[in-house]
């Protein structure tokens, strides 16, 4: 199983795109900013498209892509989610409002966009692995995402602060190989990171110890303007080796 990093950043500028993640050539994790990097080919042969939360960096693109091919499809496409995640996106993106109801659109009977509730726990067939959401810990209704392939396996936080379950999943994961973890904000910023629910580099290595030996960790979602400082500290303090997720980074299980 193939991952491909589209976007990944805590902003946006130049090169830095919000999160978006290609599993295979049919399916997406968030559709961030980073989406607009695919073809309209690549965009028409999405048919899943599996949500960590619904803040706007990571579901930005979402109304965008069901627009730009939903009429080069002979099938809707799938968007999977927390029913909170689901239900903030019918009540404040596709309300008629901001953005047409693609899941009445061109008809109730044949539409472009089909809701599919998800539950932690829950376990998808992807190609040849499966794809399972975890718990995770943010100011809004969040999962995680566990990839298993026939190689490993590779865990994507999404957005999330320190917690006890996210962590007793990664951990129960089968040979894990890869941690692609979250950390928003500097130590200088820590209240704010707690009050945002997200990591700050302090939190997270004491978090990382528990980590098997073999485990490559990539940092995600690093604020454009302290991206450089935030992924320094991380690196002092860790107790394993850190690297900067980026755009066009490929990652297989």
């Amino acid at each position: 199983m193939k991952l491909t990093v589209l976007g990944c950043d805590g902003g946006i500028g130049g090169a830095r795109h919000t999160t978006c993640l290609k599993l295979g050539a049919h399916a997406l994790i968030d559709a961030g900013t980073g989406l607009g990097s695919l073809s309209l080919a690549e965009m028409a042969a999405i048919d899943h498209v599996f949500l960590s939360h619904a803040h706007l960096d990571h579901v930005a693109l979402l109304p965008l892509l069901v627009d730009s091919v939903g009429a080069a499809r002979t099938r809707p496409l799938e968007v999977h989610g927390l029913p909170a995640t689901l239900d903030s996106l019918r009540q404040h993106i596709f309300n008629w409002q901001i953005w047409p109801d693609f899941s009445q659109l061109p008809s109730a009977e044949a539409p472009w966009l089909q809701w599919r509730p998800l539950a932690v726990g829950e376990r998808f067939a992807m190609d040849d692995g499966y794809l399972t959401a975890l718990p995770a810990h943010h100011t809004v209704p969040a999962v995680a995402y566990r990839l298993e392939g026939p190689t490993g396996s590779l865990v994507f936080s999404g957005d999330t602060s320190s917690d006890e379950a996210f962590w007793q999943a990664v951990l129960a994961s089968p040979d894990l190989r890869h941690l692609l973890i979250e950390c928003a904000f500097p130590d200088e910023e820590s209240r704010l990171a707690g009050q945002a629910r997200h990591y700050s580099p302090s939190r997270l290595a004491a978090d990382l110890a528990q980590l098997p030996a073999q485990v490559q960790v990539w940092i995600s979602h690093l604020k454009p303007t302290d991206a450089e400082r935030t992924l320094a500290q991380i690196a002092a303090l860790a107790p394993c080796e850190v690297q900067a997720l980026a755009a066009g980074v490929v990652l297989t299980v």
